[in-house]
């Protein structure tokens, strides 16, 4: 076989698009086999905070590796995973009392919505809807899909999918998102799961922190459990620790995954508040939570995301962010006025923008023409359709963030002239 047998997601192998062969990574870039230096403008999916290979991750997970490497975590446990959950329990609001290893974004999101169904069966109240935002994106497992957007990512998927209820994305009429939520709760909605401040894969959407807290009281006043997706928001994106934070929420359950070990290795966590762990504490074993995965609280993984709460302690992490974001604004603003740019817009480190066709979709034909532009550029950007977001580790210095936001204003500038 001389094509390579690797199936990659989110790729459509049919047409012909190079796949690089990356051989080493430092900081902020990407290095490939034939020679070239790749500026990750996106953190390799949102994952790298600190930059890659960042020594005290890398150290930790070295020493870990000399030592335990895996084991089961049912009825066991290790240091790194005991460690860990004590750090995450002091620096996130003290109702998160409890935490739950899994080891991505969507099973982080799984066993939330397992949590919030749990709590109500236990309590003896039938309380099963889910409540959701449009344009939304949790996951790619059967749940996180469920809770999400409908669209072309899971069209052929939907006989698979539960009903959810939904409401609209707060954007020029904030005040009917807040109804149809109000309505739903009312109605006996048994959690609300949303995305803090800003909507991910449906498009870098934003809203304000207000909005934020406003959802949270209605949810509280009709004990609808709130559910903080945090997976991409949290570890300092948005500007702060979590999202949550600059709307003085605190939610039941939040989820984090991603930056939770500086991007490094996979691992994720599900915080719970005390009243969803005492639903399902019992002597009677049929109220077990029931769910797991081999790798659950993965030594290694433990060792690394200790190593990067570490950083956060020691580090002035958040002086980086917000420098960056600065930064990001800078750039931004010197674009906004362009007549192929759109809602120009930045929350923390993330900064986006439209690009030409105001009704750009993820299928539009731009978003690939400008994936392939990016790459020639030795670029990481990935568009989402015609949505170009940066989103680079903390550590990237100005000449590279330059030159990405350089390449954007030259992709406007061809397609003014077209």
């Amino acid at each position: 076989m001389t094509q390579s047998p690797v199936w990659h997601p989110f790729t459509q192998h049919g047409l012909g698009d190079p796949v690089t062969l990356v051989t080493h990574s430092q900081g902020a870039a990407l290095y490939t086999a034939d020679g070239r230096r790749v500026i990750d403008a996106i953190s390799s999916w949102w994952v790298t905070t600190h930059g890659h290979c960042n020594p005290r991750i890398m150290a930790a997970i070295a020493a870990q590796v000399q030592q335990l490497d895996q084991m089961i975590f049912a009825g066991w446990t290790h240091q790194p995973a005991e460690d860990l959950a004590r750090e995450l329990c002091r620096i996130l609001p003290d109702a998160l009392t409890r935490v739950f290893f899994s080891d991505s974004g969507s099973t982080a999101v799984e066993v939330a919505l397992k949590m919030a169904l749990g709590y109500w069966t236990h309590r003896g109240e039938k309380r099963d809807r889910i409540v959701v935002m449009d344009h939304s994106y949790h996951g790619d497992t059967i749940g996180a899909m469920s809770v999400g957007a409908r669209g072309v990512f899971n069209a052929a998927y939907a006989p698979m999918l539960f009903d959810v209820g939904r409401v609209p994305f707060p954007g020029t009429d904030p005040q009917a998102t807040l109804d149809v939520l109000e309505a739903e709760c009312a109605a006996g909605a048994a959690a609300f799961i949303v995305e803090p401040l800003v909507l991910g894969a449906g498009g870098m959407l934003m809203y304000s922190p207000d909005i934020l807290a406003e959802m949270r009281s209605v949810c509280a006043r009709h004990g609808t459990l709130f559910i903080a997706d945090e997976v991409m928001t949290g570890w300092g994106r948005t500007g702060t620790l979590t999202a949550c934070e600059q709307a003085g929420v605190v939610p039941d359950i939040m989820c984090l995954s991603k930056g939770l070990t500086g991007g490094a290795v996979p691992l994720a966590v599900t915080m719970a508040s005390e009243p969803i762990w005492e639903a399902h504490y019992s002597t009677d074993r049929t109220r077990t939570f029931y769910h797991s995965s081999s790798y659950t609280a993965n030594p290694l993984a433990c060792a690394a995301a200790n190593a990067n709460l570490a950083i956060w302690r020691e580090e002035p992490v958040l002086e980086r962010v917000a420098a960056l974001g600065a930064r990001q604004q800078v750039h931004l603003d010197g674009l906004s006025g362009h007549a192929m740019v759109r809602n120009a817009r930045r929350c923390g480190t993330i900064a986006a923008l439209e690009l030409g066709d105001p009704d750009g979709s993820y299928l539009s034909d731009l978003g690939p023409r400008l994936l392939r532009r990016f790459r020639e550029a030795d670029l990481l950007l990935r568009p989402l359709g015609n949505t170009v977001y940066v989103m680079p580790p903390y550590c990237i210095d100005e000449p590279d963030l330059a030159r990405i936001w350089a390449e954007i204003a030259s992709a406007a500038e061809d397609l003014a002239a077209q």
